[in-house]
């Protein structure tokens, strides 16, 4: 029954070719490409560490969660963050809300609107060391996202903030009281 499946794997690989045979099984995997990042269990009930806007192309509101890990890094300072670190960065449209806005005298309410995504860091020193110590990925509606391509420019723009400040530890987040 092996050798069969061995068979059909190969015997797909000629047909469809490498890549076809990787895209179909990372369908059934909700692991980010490059790193194998997962959504990580409960971590909409993590603590808070800071909200952030992103205004330009992006146009979102970030929350920005931690597991016990790093917010104990956060709260103290601790940089580079220790290995089990996870930090997970949800974000949603910028919008403005009209009903907020017609009891107050002007225009000045702002909302999270439909979801964008959620991006996870996982620190790992030895399983990471390509990047930094950290590993990467990104969630459309509890998905993973798998292009390569997108993943591995979560670790770029991280490393042009390590080059402005190394005691950042790839990590734009500072903690907010």
């Amino acid at each position: 029954m092996k050798h069969l499946a061995t068979c059909g794997l190969a015997f797909a690989m000629l047909v469809f070719g490498v890549s076809a045979v990787v895209a179909a099984q990372r369908l059934d995997d909700q692991s980010s490409p490059l790193y194998g990042v997962k959504l990580p269990e409960g971590y909409r009930d993590w603590k808070l560490i800071s909200v952030a806007h992103e205004a330009g192309k992006n146009n979102d509101i970030r929350a920005i969660l931690g597991n016990d890990i790093a917010v104990k890094a956060f709260r103290e300072g601790k940089r580079p963050f220790p290995e089990g670190a996870v930090i997970v960065r949800l974000a949603w449209r910028f919008e403005s809300s009209p009903r907020n806005d017609s009891v107050f005298p002007a225009p000045q309410s702002f909302v999270a609107g439909v979801p964008v995504n959620v991006q996870v860091s996982v620190k790992d020193a030895r399983r990471y060391a390509a990047s930094g110590g950290w590993g990467y990925g990104q969630f459309e509606n509890g998905v993973a996202n798998h292009d390569p391509a997108l993943t591995r420019a979560c670790f770029t723009c991280h490393a042009k903030l390590d080059a402005l400040d190394k005691n950042a530890d790839l990590v734009f987040t500072d903690y907010s009281q």
